[in-house]
C-alpha cells in the first residue's frame, strides 16, 4: 500500500509532539546544602540546616518605611524576610570542628537538614570532635539533639563561653525572664543535657581558648555572652560571628539597626560595627548563621556603611593553587 508522503510526515509530527508532552516528572529536590571553602591549611564547610521567615517588624532603629525600602532593593517583600539557619565545619587537620548546629527539631517545617547535609559533605557526625556554640538560641542549639532528646554528635565536646552559660543555664536567670521567654531557657537546656551528662560539656571565658587552633573573643549584646570564634592558617582567617547580623538587606547599610532578639540593642550594636570595621580592615573571611547561604563573604567598608562580598562558587582551591593571569 502506497501512503502519501504528507501523511507520513503529519504522523511523524504527532509522535514528535506526543513525546515532547510526556517529559520527565519534575524531581523537585534541591542539590545538597554544604559549600566549601579553604582558608590557609583549614577546611571549611558552610552547612544549611534551614530556614524560616522573620516579620520586618522585628528590626528596631529606622521608620518602617525606611526599611521596607531597604528591603525592596533586594526584592524582599514588606510582610517577610527569609532567613537562612548555616552551620559550619572547620577541619584543621587535628580537630573537625563544628560551629552552631541550627535549628533542627525545633523547627521541624523549614529545618533540621544539617545532619543529612553533614552526611552529604562526605564527612560523617561521629567525627566530630569539638563542637562551638556561639550563644545559647535555640536556632544555634537544637541542631545537638533530635526530638527525643539524643545526642547527634556522640563524640563531641561541646564549649559555650561561660557568661552566656550562666545567663541561660541560671534558674534564677529563667524565673527571672518573662513568662513567654522562659521555653528558650529550657530549650537550651534540653539541648544540652545529654553532652552534660556525660562530662562532654564545657565553659570557657573569652580570649582564653579550649583549643589551639581557634581565638576567641566576646561580642556581647544579641545575648550576655556571644562569641566569635577566629581561625587563623597560613596569612588567611575566618571568623564565625553568630548573630551580629540578620538581615543583609539592611543591617550592612545600617548597623546602627538592632533586632528584637537582641539583649542589649546598643552592645549588640557596638559589636557589630567593631567587628565589622576589623574585618573589613583585615580583609578577612567572616561567616554568619544568618546571612544568605553559604553566609561566607567579605565586607569593605565606606563611612558608617559597610558592603557585603560574597563568596563566589567555584572548584576547591586554595589561593596558593590558583595561577595568576597576566
Amino acid at each position: 500500500m502506497n501512503i502519501p508522503a504528507r501523511i507520513i510526515g503529519l504522523a511523524s509530527l504527532a509522535l514528535i509532539n506526543q513525546a515532547m508532552a510526556q517529559a520527565p516528572a519534575q524531581v523537585q529536590q534541591q542539590v545538597p546544602g554544604y559549600f566549601r571553602q579553604a582558608v590557609g591549611e583549614y577546611e571549611v564547610t558552610a552547612l544549611f540546616d534551614g530556614y524560616n521567615d522573620l516579620s520586618p517588624g522585628l528590626l528596631k532603629g529606622l521608620s518602617p518605611e525606611q526599611i521596607r525600602g531597604l528591603l525592596k532593593r533586594q526584592a524582599i517583600g514588606s510582610e517577610r524576610m527569609p532567613t537562612t539557619f548555616n552551620a559550619y565545619l572547620v577541619n584543621t587537620g587535628r580537630h573537625l570542628v563544628l560551629v552552631d548546629s541550627g535549628a533542627g527539631h525545633c523547627v521541624p517545617q523549614t529545618a533540621g537538614q544539617l545532619v543529612p547535609n553533614i552526611r552529604a559533605s562526605g564527612y560523617q557526625p561521629e567525627q566530630v570532635d569539638t563542637i562551638f556554640l556561639t550563644h545559647l538560641h535555640l536556632d544555634h542549639v537544637c541542631g545537638l539533639v533530635d526530638a527525643e532528646g539524643k545526642a547527634l554528635f556522640p563524640n563531641a565536646t561541646v564549649y559555650i563561653a561561660q557568661a552566656e552559660a550562666d545567663f541561660w543555664l541560671d534558674p534564677q536567670h529563667k524565673a527571672s525572664a518573662p513568662e513567654n521567654a522562659r521555653e528558650y531557657f529550657d530549650i537550651a537546656t534540653r539541648a544540652l543535657a545529654p553532652y552534660r551528662d556525660s562530662g562532654r560539656f564545657k565553659t570557657f571565658t573569652p580570649p582564653a581558648s579550649p583549643i589551639p587552633e581557634v581565638q576567641a573573643a566576646y561580642a556581647i549584646g544579641h545575648t550576655p555572652g556571644s562569641t566569635v570564634y577566629r581561625f587563623a592558617s597560613n596569612g588567611s582567617a575566618i571568623s564565625f560571628i553568630g548573630d551580629l547580623i540578620h538581615n543583609a538587606a539592611v543591617q550592612f547599610d545600617h548597623p546602627e539597626v538592632a533586632i528584637r532578639f537582641d539583649i542589649d540593642p546598643q552592645k549588640a550594636i557596638q559589636a557589630r560595627e567593631s567587628e565589622f570595621s576589623k574585618l573589613a580592615a583585615d580583609g578577612e573571611w567572616l561567616a554568619a548563621a544568618h546571612l544568605p547561604f553559604p553566609g561566607i563573604g567579605h565586607v569593605t567598608q565606606a563611612g558608617r556603611r559597610f558592603n557585603w562580598v560574597p563568596a563566589l562558587y567555584g572548584p576547591y582551591t586554595r589561593a596558593a593553587d590558583v595561577p595568576l593571569l597576566k
